[in-house]
């Protein structure tokens, strides 16, 4: 397990007041600067930052890519991209209007530079047009992470002076199995420090995902009770609509294994199951995270279950197999679903299985932990039709929480109903917009690691899976049908067990 300084680790202190300080003057350097992730999220990110004032004046903007095109080109570029969302109610950036202002703050510092992402010259030029303290963004496909980490370190330009930081920021996917993770950590550590390294997800940009540790820790009735003697099991489901749409050759060699479980998954796993941190100081959550994935058991074959969408109707219009989409072989047995039965072998969890399962062309769209408790050790209702105790966090497309309850119904009798406590933060809590990333880009710029990803978590996720990816190499997947739950051997996982998954959509 890594262990750094607390002292220079940061954290997410708990504050009196909504008092939010300026991020630090620097330098964003990023490449892939033509990209979609670029276009689509990071931009606004910044955006929705300089509106809430979190944006030093001194920060520059250095995009880099292979490309053939101006600053000014980028500039109008972007601009034009950030009016469309105007008019594209289903991005998940989707302002009303763009304020003048506060784009001109980003457009005015944005400067473009094409470089070969793996010529020694674009590093050389970059080192004379950077100085002080620099984020390296690598907003680049996976084969790029570690060309460019070893040409920043060759060309000297990670070496941090006093004062002034230097951080690489490295998107997902972090490897593609234990071997290939480990492999990519040994060789960006050679070049930097764990402390300067910035892995990202942006699942933990999500204000619940930030709130689970509030949820947990700051109500007393809850944490006595979070544990293996009242928790019955949990539930941990991330579930899209959509299918692979254009992104046919990434998936295929990927599936939904890769893309989402080692990191989304285990992410919102490692925030319900970790223990209490000694203090809000970041090395602290994340030991406390990392032990939790360290404690997962490599996942059997006979506790999994992959599934592959078929043709089917999804929202009222009939939807393409996934063997009929673009850039999919039509033998194809990638698997665009998964679900698991997972053992967390420590004393606050023995005996409780976690049960994940993330899938596309589902029934709904829905990313949330559901929590069951285990029914009432006294027997005075004894044989009446007790309804589960189910606490669940909703992540997406809703953000809050609701809590199954059983109450007396109205009468002279004793007659028992299920009634649900909820609430959205919406109704408590003025939400400003967001599309994930804006948490994560100030933290970095103020160099709280909190919410990123360690080598040994990364490693320890992948460890878990790792025979299954082994396993499925050559193995069939069951098809369900598009607009579904998924394939029936995910719901007889669970009956093996006496248990059920929560229905994707109400009704």
């Amino acid at each position: 397990m890594i262990h750094t300084d607390a002292a220079a680790s940061g954290g997410k202190q708990p504050r009196a007041n909504d008092e939010i300080r300026k991020a630090p003057a620097c330098t964003l350097v990023i490449f892939g600067a033509a990209g979609d992730l670029t276009k689509r999220l990071l931009m606004p990110a910044l955006y929705n930052l300089a509106s809430d004032g979190l944006l030093p004046d001194g920060l520059k903007i250095l995009g880099i890519d292979h490309n053939d095109r101006t600053t000014e080109q980028w500039r109008d570029d972007l601009s034009q991209t950030m009016q469309s969302f105007t008019q594209d109610r289903t991005s998940e950036f989707h302002p009303d209007s763009i304020d003048p202002d506060h784009w001109g703050f980003i457009r005015e510092r944005l400067n473009f530079t094409k470089g070969d992402f793996e010529a020694a010259d674009t590093y050389q030029r970059l080192g004379h047009a950077i100085s002080g303290s620099v984020i390296f963004y690598l907003a680049v496909s996976a084969r790029f992470f570690g060309p460019v980490v070893d040409h920043l370190g060759t060309a000297g330009l990670l070496k941090e002076d006093e004062g002034a930081f230097r951080r690489v920021v490295i998107e997902k996917p972090f490897g593609t199995d234990l071997a290939s993770a480990q492999a990519l950590n040994a060789r960006i550590l050679k070049q930097a420090d764990e402390s300067q390294v910035f892995r990202i997800d942006h699942f933990l940009g999500k204000e619940t995902v930030q709130s689970i540790m509030a949820l947990r820790f700051a109500n007393g009735m809850l944490e006595p009770i979070w544990n293996a003697h009242h928790i019955d099991h949990v539930q941990i489901t991330a579930a899209e609509t959509i299918g692979v749409e254009e992104r046919g050759a990434f998936y295929e060699p990927t599936g939904a294994l890769r893309d989402m479980v080692p990191n989304h998954l285990f992410q919102l796993l490692s925030m319900v199951a970790m223990e209490p941190p000694g203090s809000f100081d970041a090395e602290d959550i994340r030991n406390e995270k990392a032990r939790v994935e360290e404690a997962v058991r490599p996942v059997a074959p006979d506790h999994a279950v992959r599934g592959q969408y078929a043709a089917g109707e999804e929202q009222g219009r009939s939807v393409l197999g996934y063997r009929e989409e673009d850039n999919v072989s039509q033998l194809s047995c990638t698997e665009t679903y998964v679900a698991l039965k997972l053992s967390v072998e420590n004393p606050r969890w023995s005996g409780v299985p976690f049960y994940l399962r993330t899938g596309k062309r589902m029934a709904g769209r829905l990313t949330e932990i559901a929590v069951h408790f285990k029914p009432p050790s006294h027997g005075l209702f004894a044989g009446t039709d007790l309804a589960p105790n189910i606490m669940r966090l909703h992540i997406d497309p809703e953000q809050g929480l609701s809590t199954q309850w059983n109450a007396k119904r109205p009468g002279p009798e004793m007659h028992l109903g299920a009634v649900t406590s909820s609430f959205r933060f919406g109704d408590f809590f003025a939400e400003t917009p967001s599309v994930g990333y804006e948490t994560l880009f100030y933290d970095c710029m103020v160099g709280d690691p909190t919410l990123f990803q360690r080598a040994d978590a990364i490693e320890a996720g992948w460890a878990a899976v790792d025979p299954l990816i082994q396993a499925w190499a050559d193995a069939p997947v069951e098809a369900y049908a598009a607009g579904s739950d998924g394939p029936a051997g995910a719901d007889a996982l669970l009956a093996r067990d006496g248990r059920a998954w929560l229905p994707l959509k109400e009704g």
